[in-house]
């Protein structure tokens, strides 16, 4: 279902187990947290995480420095990186290529990297908790919400999975791009990355649908 309006004011001071816990003593134990990275950049694949957390009593501690991606460092993300991966019953990232966004769009590659990352979990889900887009081709029960990796751990959890994935990458295709600064700027449209595009050209990794990129421009040959 779409998200429901949700009044911002009433975030809590951090993403908990409500949304989890609800469904957990409903008897849905396998409850898989989605969230993405890089839909908005102009370079790169699109990243989407996908969380199963277990059941355990010390899990809200254990994961107490979760946060939305967004708002913590990378340093931070990539240690708490670690921590999801050794406590989750189940994760994985999936992703879309730059010429699958340029084919498809950005939602269904993004909602096609969440269908990758869920087929990678070692078990099924049950219910899926998702950031504030819908899955349809996902086939399962599902809760939309808005603003989800600020309120639900398991979504949190994902959407720091999916940019630690996703920054990793970036960095590793920096040294078969050289030039554009994706090491620093992932991607994403910096004054830097725009300044290099029109100094030039686009490189295959750019997504050439999106502004400023000209459809018309071939991107630079490499290797």
């Amino acid at each position: 279902m779409p998200p429901k309006k949700f009044d911002r004011s009433l975030l809590p001071p951090a993403p908990d187990l409500s949304f989890e816990s609800e469904l957990w003593a409903a008897g849905v134990g396998l409850v898989a947290g989605i969230d993405e990275a890089g839909r908005g950049a102009l370079a790169g694949p699109v990243a989407a995480g996908a969380v199963i957390l277990p059941m355990r009593n010390d899990l809200a501690g254990l994961l107490a420095g979760v946060r939305d991606s967004k708002q913590i460092s990378a340093k931070a993300r990539r240690e708490q990186a670690d921590l999801i991966n050794a406590a989750a019953r189940g994760a994985a990232v999936g992703f879309a290529s730059p010429s699958e966004i340029d084919q498809l769009g950005i939602m269904p590659a993004t909602r096609m990297a969440a269908l990758r990352a869920l087929a990678q979990l070692p078990e099924p889900p049950q219910h899926l908790l998702i950031d504030h887009i819908t899955i349809p081709g996902a086939g399962l029960p599902s809760t939309s919400l808005t603003k989800g990796d600020c309120r639900a751990l398991s979504i949190a959890a994902a959407s720091i999975l999916a940019k630690v994935a996703r920054d990793a990458v970036m960095v590793q295709l920096d040294g078969e791009y050289p030039g554009y600064g994706f090491a620093e700027n992932k991607g994403y449209g910096t004054a830097g990355h725009r300044q290099a595009i029109e100094d030039l050209g686009p490189c295959p990794l750019h997504r050439m649908s999106f502004a400023p990129i000209s459809k018309d421009q071939q991107p630079r040959l490499f290797g």
